[in-house]
């Protein structure tokens, strides 16, 4: 097992973004109802959460929670997910100002339930001057959607004599995003064994390195994160550019 100690010293990434799957898939595994399998994915994030800010040193953390698409599930499961994350900041807020975590959100936060929205706001609102970890939770969040409504914004911009569209480039473009304020991913990571981004930071992601796992998210413990980061600390990133040496 690689040591923590290891893999800081080898250089840590700015900013790892995850795609918690599986949560389904271990519940049914164990003859659970899927809303279990959700309550232990909350459990595992509130693990990973503590060792990345306590121990780890990670100044990054994006965690996609829900997506648009999964409005599309049983009324009663979505319910349960919006109940559980509510509980989960209001309970975890003491805890994130305390430990010097700063919450915020990357999607569409006026789709959320007004509750969710009061709850996270006032969370946001409490932890903005903290920096010892930057968490962004991606809820009711598509990439999709996030570069068509930046795209508008832009469209909105020009119109009004705000923007000039000579000047749109991509650092430009970046600032409509829900991720304005927010590194690119260096390294992104999805559990459970599917190989997709699943509508995930498209625009974002473009350079990123991946890792996926066949391990389900309740099982994604902090020592299978610190083998990601040791595959991504042995990648040669060249972002476009020939290895030095190989130029011809």
């Amino acid at each position: 097992m690689i040591e923590i100690e290891e893999v800081k010293a080898r250089g840590l990434p700015h900013h790892v973004a995850i795609i918690m799957d599986g949560n389904g898939r271990w519940a049914e595994q164990r003859g659970l109802v899927r809303t279990a399998g959700h309550q232990a994915g909350t459990q595992a994030a509130e693990r990973l959460i503590r060792f990345v800010g306590r121990q780890l040193g990670l100044k990054y953390l994006t965690l996609f929670a829900f997506s648009v698409e999964n409005w599309n599930r049983p009324p009663a499961e979505v319910d349960f997910l919006m109940d559980l994350l509510e509980r989960f900041i209001a309970e975890k807020l003491q805890e994130f100002i305390g430990e010097g975590v700063h919450l915020c959100v990357s999607g569409d936060m006026k789709g959320l339930p007004v509750r969710v929205q009061e709850t996270i706001a006032r969370a946001m609102g409490e932890t903005a001057k903290n920096d010892r970890l930057n968490l962004n939770i991606a809820l009711n969040y598509g990439s999709r959607q996030e570069i068509l409504g930046a795209c508008q914004m832009i469209a909105r911009a020009v119109q009004l004599g705000e923007l000039d569209l000579e000047m749109l480039d991509s650092d430009v473009f970046s600032k409509f995003l829900y991720t304005k304020d927010i590194p690119d991913p260096d390294l992104v990571i999805r559990t459970s064994g599917e190989m997709r981004l699943s509508n995930f930071l498209l625009w974002q992601a473009a350079y990123s390195e991946l890792y996926f796992t066949d391990t389900l998210w309740p099982d994604f413990a902090p020592e299978e994160l610190l083998d990601a980061i040791a595959s991504y600390q042995e990648r040669d990133r060249r972002f476009g550019a020939v290895a030095e040496g190989n130029v011809v």
